[in-house]
């Protein structure tokens, strides 16, 4: 970037308040209204606060969708293979392993305890 380089949003409105000395008050409101509405700044403003102006120019993170899109959203996938595996038309062999594992569990007499039957309900009798 060479030494005459300025960004074109500092150039007008550099432009417009010198030219705002010498000018009417009519036409320092429309140079402020113009800038306004073609999204320039109204005041002179050094490159740091021009910085501040783009950012702000542009949306916010959290409403661009690579942001809040990034990840894969794994609980409406597992619900719906779910809903498909009890359907019969999705296959997931762990689910059917687990499934199987805690089927034999149950069987050998491993499986959880029902209600009111457990270590501590036992002591107190």
């Amino acid at each position: 970037m060479g030494r005459g380089f300025r960004p074109r949003a500092l150039c007008s409105a550099d432009s417009n308040t010198r030219a705002m000395a010498s000018l009417s008050n009519y036409a320092v409101r429309m140079a402020r209204l113009s800038a306004r509405i073609f999204g320039d700044v109204a005041r002179p403003t050094d490159n740091k606060s021009m910085k501040v102006v783009q950012l702000f120019r542009e949306p916010p993170m959290a409403q661009k969708k690579e942001v809040y899109d990034w990840y894969p959203q794994h609980k409406i996938y597992y619900a719906l293979t779910q809903k498909l595996r009890y359907m019969g038309l999705f296959r997931d062999e762990h689910e059917d392993f687990k499934e199987e594992m805690r089927r034999l569990r149950k069987l050998r007499g491993k499986g959880k305890p029902k209600k009111g039957e457990g270590k501590r309900a036992t002591k107190k009798k």
